[in-house]
């Protein structure tokens, strides 16, 4: 050991882990850059099985294997928590859970299609955790403009920086299950994979979000784009942003909503008319029989829908299964105000083209909560094809084949 007993007693822990029958110590927290580990162990390093809790300030490797994600750990200091594909993680229920990336904080996750990082609970139940959330260094524009806001999280960290290319560090291959959790008295709550200005400079592909009780993924600003998504079942909203998000190469989306689910797509701006469109190709939306939307009499069934300025160039969209529910329309697209109408449909940074609108219904015409200006209407497109994604493990959930749907 590189300490006494007694120094040891004195010891801020923050993260402990079982090892082989010892303990790994990472961050004394006495600010002198030790780290205390114990004989016959490498520094940083899980080998297998062990819990992640409290706040890891210095870098860690975490190796194929089981282990416990207990409470909200935070990974800040410039250190970087690298995770290997194969490792298992069954997060802590009995209190609020989650992954968080500070804006000091990096993480490198990178399974594979056979062997994916996954993060799941054993009660199985929605809304068990709180999901991954990144924080990065990317612009943002929040209500009236400002550069910086509060997150929703119940983190309360400031969020919005200067860096467009900012990089939060990677994540292929991860699987979400059960998040998107209420917290406190209800007003904060978290995604199932959320990115608070996340920069350009971050990589994101492969990556599962699986019935969650908020949206499946949320951008709040920031410039970061994202490859080959799956959200399945998520309760509230698939895809999700504002703050002016902008991601730019972002292609291969596909929602399938089951059982409970509101919008497809639900976008703005957070009303700022000037913003540069984020850019999306090959989107699929489908929408399971009977699905229903969390809250009665709502019109959050229709696949897209647009408010606040909110903004997107979409190709190659294949929407399906959109069906009115009594007296609500479900529509391929919903345009909510007239604001956004008039300064972001009528400027052309907001299309949805060529798109495919098939099993629902109001084929015709996009949908309006206000008199449009004219309106928009559309040819179904017959070339656009569901997206394609690579099976595997990364993709199954005790099973089921989450893309069953786009054979």
């Amino acid at each position: 050991m590189k300490r006494s007993v007694l120094s040891l007693l004195s010891l801020t822990v923050v993260l402990t882990l079982a090892l082989n029958s010892c303990t790994i110590e990472v961050n004394d927290g006495l600010g002198d850059g030790t780290t205390v580990t114990t004989p016959g162990t490498n520094e940083g390093v899980l080998s297998g099985s062990g819990t992640l809790s409290g706040t890891i300030s210095k870098n860690i490797l975490i190796k194929k294997g089981n282990y416990t994600l207990d409470g909200i750990v935070k990974v800040t200091n410039d250190a970087t928590i690298t995770i290997e594909a194969g490792a298992t993680f069954n997060v802590t229920t009995t209190k609020t859970s989650g992954l968080v990336i500070l804006q000091d904080g990096k993480i490198n996750a990178v399974g594979t299609a056979a062997e994916p990082i996954v993060f799941t609970t054993s009660t199985k139940t929605p809304g068990d955790w709180g999901g991954i959330t990144l924080y990065g260094n990317a612009p943002i524009k929040a209500i009236n403009g400002n550069a910086q806001a509060l997150s929703e999280d119940g983190n309360n960290v400031y969020y919005g920086g200067t860096d467009p290319n900012s990089n939060s560090g990677t994540m292929k291959f991860v699987r979400v299950e059960y998040a998107g959790k209420k917290i406190g008295d209800g007003t904060s709550e978290t995604n199932s994979m959320t990115f608070y200005a996340v920069g350009a400079g971050t990589i994101l592909e492969n990556l599962v979000t699986y019935k969650g009780t908020d949206d499946g993924y949320e951008f709040f600003g920031g410039t970061v784009s994202a490859k080959n998504l799956v959200s399945y079942g998520n309760f509230d909203d698939s895809f999700d942003w504002q703050d002016a998000w902008s991601g730019q190469n972002n292609t291969n989306w596909y929602a399938f909503q089951t059982g409970t689910g509101n919008f497809g797509m639900e976008i703005e701006a957070s009303g700022n008319a000037d913003n540069v469109a984020p850019k999306i190709s090959n989107i699929t939306l489908i929408r399971d029989a009977n699905t229903l939307p969390e809250t009665a009499n709502s019109p959050e069934i229709t696949a897209i829908q647009f408010k606040k300025q909110g903004t997107g160039i979409f190709s190659n969209v294949y929407a399906s299964g959109y069906k009115n529910i009594g007296t609500q329309k479900a529509y391929s697209v919903l345009i909510q105000d007239a604001a956004t109408e008039t300064s972001q449909v009528n400027t052309g940074k907001i299309k949805v083209d060529p798109l495919t609108y098939v099993n629902s219904d109001n084929l015709g015409a996009w949908g309006y909560a206000f008199s449009p200006n004219g309106g928009k209407t559309f040819t179904n497109a017959t070339t656009v094809t569901k997206v394609s994604l690579t099976p595997g493990a990364w993709a199954t959930v005790d099973g089921v084949n989450l893309l069953a749907a786009l054979q």
